[in-house]
C-alpha cells in the first residue's frame, strides 16, 4: 500500500476506518485557551510528550495532556506511555498548566472541577439530564446556548459559569435512508423509525428488516442497528435497510 504523506485522525474517524500508512499523522491540539491547530506526529502511537514536543511544548514544565474522545469525556494522556490514534477514537488533544479547582453552577448548585474547561458531556452527567431534556449555558442579557456533547466551555473566564437544564428543543436533520434523503426529529432515531421511512405501513409478521448506518454522531460512527436500537444522528446519517421474507 502506498505511504501517504500525511493522515488525518479526524477524517479517519468520521470516515469510520482504518489510519493509512503515513509520514505523519494529523491532529487537533490547543492550550487552555482551546484554539485548536492541526499539529502532526509522525508516530500513530506516541507517547504523550512527544505530542507535547511536536507543539513546541516543554513536557518538564508540569504539563497535563487530555484526549478528548468521541462523547466528549477527558482520557488522561500520561507522557511516558504511548497512546494509540488508531482506535481511540480521539482526534483533539488539550495541555493544561495549572492545579487550580474551578467553580461553576448546575441548576443552582455549585460544582467544583480540576481543568479550566469542561465538556458537554460533562455537564450532562453532573445535571442528569432527564428525557429530552438539554444543558444550556446562561448568558446574562443575551440568548442562552444549547451546550451539546461535543462542546467544550471555557471555566477560566472571569466569573462564574452557570448551567441549567430545560426541554431540547425540536431539531430537524436531514439523514440518508436507502439512498433518499429525510427529514427527522432529531437528534436520536430508533430501528423502528428508521423502518417506516424505508418501507412505511404494516408488515406481514414474515417479514424481518436489517440496518446498517453510518457518519453517525453516536460512537460508534457506524454499525449495525437491531429492533428497539437507539442512533444519535447528524446531518448526513446514512441508513441503509433490507427486507427479508422469511419462508
Amino acid at each position: 500500500m502506498e505511504t501517504l504523506e500525511f493522515d488525518d485522525v479526524g477524517d479517519a474517524i468520521r470516515e469510520g476506518r482504518a489510519l493509512r500508512p503515513a509520514n505523519a499523522y494529523r491532529i487537533l491540539f490547543a492550550l487552555e485557551n482551546l484554539d485548536f491547530r492541526p499539529l502532526a506526529v509522525a508516530d500513530p502511537i506516541p507517547l504523550g510528550r512527544q505530542i507535547l514536543e511536536a507543539a513546541g511544548l516543554e513536557p518538564e514544565r508540569g504539563y497535563s495532556l487530555f484526549a478528548i474522545v468521541g462523547n466528549g469525556d477527558f482520557e488522561d494522556v500520561r507522557l511516558d506511555e504511548p497512546f494509540d490514534l488508531r482506535g481511540a477514537g480521539a482526534e483533539r488533544f488539550v495541555a493544561f498548566l495549572t492545579d487550580r479547582d474551578f467553580k461553576f453552577e448546575v441548576n443552582s448548585h455549585e460544582e467544583r472541577w480540576g481543568k479550566p474547561v469542561i465538556s458537554g458531556q460533562v455537564l450532562a452527567v453532573l445535571a442528569k439530564l432527564g428525557l429530552d431534556e438539554a444543558v444550556f449555558r446562561e448568558v446574562r442579557g443575551g440568548t442562552d446556548v444549547l451546550v451539546e456533547p461535543e462542546m467544550l466551555i471555557d471555566l477560566a473566564a472571569p466569573g462564574v459559569e452557570r448551567f441549567f437544564t430545560a426541554p431540547r428543543p425540536p431539531v430537524e436533520i436531514e439523514i440518508v435512508v436507502n439512498t433518499r434523503a429525510r427529514l427527522v426529529r432529531g437528534p436520536t432515531v430508533t430501528f423502528e423509525q428508521i423502518v417506516e421511512l424505508a418501507f412505511p405501513g404494516p408488515h406481514e409478521a414474515n417479514v424481518v428488516f436489517s440496518m446498517t448506518y453510518r457518519k453517525a454522531a453516536s460512537t460508534p460512527h457506524a454499525g449495525e442497528l437491531g429492533a428497539h436500537g437507539v442512533v444519535t444522528t447528524k446531518q448526513g446519517t446514512v441508513f441503509n435497510v433490507t427486507r427479508t421474507v422469511q419462508s
